[in-house]
């Protein structure tokens, strides 16, 4: 290995201050994991995506469209992460696709914020009041409960892997949990009290954290909690 690629390898690898001290047969083992995890993750948001946008559409909905579209970023964020999967078996590949789909889940981040924004700001500009939406209603409640779990899961594969790209994707699948939360209680605030503008001012609040998560991920860095080592069999909540 030439002294460049040794570098550019060395600086590819995650931030955070630890070795990789898996034993050779457990790596297997948590790409397996992680890769069941992540295609678990595409299904849903292809499903999430084309239920929201349709419900959206037939009840006028801005919210419901934009979440729709939300789980088309993620589904793109996730294919990275596979990417980085299958190339975990070479370390200097491993580390070079770490670099590279860090940077792409950190502009899909960057995507989602600038959706979120446009989205937030015209339904504010408009007065567009959330449609009522059983359906919408009911994936909202569904993804408030699937999108931690996998969260969760994802996090723990992702600190015992090591890896930055793969706790980012596991913070932009928790981010889609609060997204849900923000679109349930828009809609459920729009219901009872009339409160329109709570569901795009909740979004908005949002935006500084999700930027934050991009420019982290395009600058090959993740928030090191999310990527820190398992400790006596626990990993980050």
């Amino acid at each position: 290995m030439t002294a460049a690629l040794k570098d550019e390898t060395m600086s590819s690898l995650p931030s955070c201050d630890v070795m990789d001290v898996l034993p050779a047969t457990a790596r297997p083992h948590l790409v397996r994991r992680g890769l069941r995890l992540t295609y678990a993750t595409l299904a849903y948001n292809s499903l999430e995506g084309l239920i929201a946008i349709i419900a959206g559409l037939t009840a006028g909905s801005v919210a419901l469209v934009g979440f729709g579209l939300d789980s088309v970023i993620e589904v793109t964020a996730s294919a990275a992460a596979v990417w980085r999967l299958h190339a975990d078996r070479d370390p200097v590949h491993r580390a070079l696709a770490e670099r590279r789909a860090l940077r792409l889940i950190g502009a899909s981040f960057l995507a989602l914020a600038g959706y979120v924004t446009y989205d937030a700001a015209l339904t504010l500009f408009q007065h567009h009041a959330p449609e009522k939406s059983p359906v919408g209603i009911i994936l909202a409640v569904v993804s408030l409960v699937v999108m931690p779990l996998l969260a969760r899961a994802k996090r723990r594969v992702s600190a015992e892997l090591q890896s930055d790209a793969l706790a980012a994707e596991a913070t932009q699948t928790a981010l889609c949990a609060y997204l849900s939360a923000i679109l349930l209680g828009g809609l459920v605030l729009n219901a009872l009290v009339s409160w329109w503008w709570a569901d795009p001012v909740a979004a908005l609040v949002m935006v500084p954290l999700i930027v934050r998560e991009g420019v982290d991920g395009l600058r090959g860095r993740a928030v090191c909690a999310d990527c820190s080592p398992i400790v006596n069999g626990h990993g980050p909540m």
